[in-house]
């Protein structure tokens, strides 16, 4: 019969907390990341850096994003999925605390690049997490959900980064940050730890 195999409606998929947290630490971590990102250079130039130490501070941003790609997935596949993403959500509350400690070039550059290592944290983990969340014929609308939720997230960061950092500044910018992060941060720790307590079940 037509659609006999094609799995389990989305509805269904989504409701699985692995799913969720999957998807939020994904979402999130390339939202903060496109945030502080795209606010980089206008917050550099409003602290009168020149435009080479902003093209040097995303270059270390983008080195801090792909890189770690080189071994991300041995160390999600010794440690787990989890575990790597609360280190990136960690990493991600680094990056925040060396922007606050100042706008010199040094900490826009080390946070920048702090911040690029975490969002490949969250997003491989998040992306590993979710295979854990659906049968091979439903795939394509998993994957499908969250590339929606992810770059929904990035359009809505994208347009509120400028806004955000002209109107409030960077400091306010930074302390908003620490929501999202915080909220990853706390539904990897209860999916850890919901796991945890089914293993003896």
């Amino acid at each position: 019969m037509p659609g006999a195999h094609a799995g389990r409606p989305l509805a269904e998929i989504a409701r699985q907390p692995t799913f969720i947290v999957a998807v939020t630490a994904a979402a999130l971590g390339y939202g903060v990341m496109n945030l502080l990102m795209t606010a980089t250079p206008l917050a550099m130039q409003q602290c009168e850096h020149p435009f080479t130490s902003a093209t040097l501070v995303l270059e270390w941003h983008v080195l801090g994003m792909f890189v770690p790609s080189f071994f991300t997935g041995h160390l999600i596949k010794r440690f787990g999925a989890l575990p790597v993403m609360a280190v990136g959500a960690l990493l991600n509350a680094v990056c925040v605390a060396v922007a606050l400690s100042g706008v010199d070039l040094m900490q826009f550059l080390i946070a920048l690049f702090v911040l690029g290592v975490g969002w490949n944290f969250l997003y491989t983990g998040g992306s590993t997490l979710l295979t854990a969340t659906y049968r091979p014929e439903e795939k394509t609308r998993a994957q499908g959900a969250m590339d929606t939720c992810v770059f929904a997230t990035m359009a809505v960061s994208s347009f509120a980064s400028g806004a955000l950092v002209t109107a409030q500044g960077w400091t306010v910018l930074n302390l908003g940050s620490l929501v999202p992060i915080a909220a990853v941060g706390a539904a990897v720790v209860w999916l850890m730890l919901r796991q945890r307590r089914a293993v003896p079940a």
